[in-house]
């Protein structure tokens, strides 16, 4: 299992690392979301059309 190694590679008491384990949890997640996945976006999804049809629109 990799969280067993994870926990005996960070220094510190069990508060310590509770609290290493939250920022790093955070820290990865932040850069999934800010590089990983829309580099991923990127090459999977269509890039969008970027136009708007205003006929369907109501008119006040």
């Amino acid at each position: 299992m990799i969280f067993p190694l994870v926990w005996r590679a960070l220094p510190g008491p069990t508060a310590l690392k509770v609290l290493e384990l939250v920022i790093l949890l955070a820290a990865i997640t932040y850069a999934l979301f800010t590089w990983v996945f829309p580099w991923i976006a990127a090459d999977i999804l269509p890039p969008p059309d970027g136009t708007v049809d205003t006929s369907t629109a109501p008119t006040p």
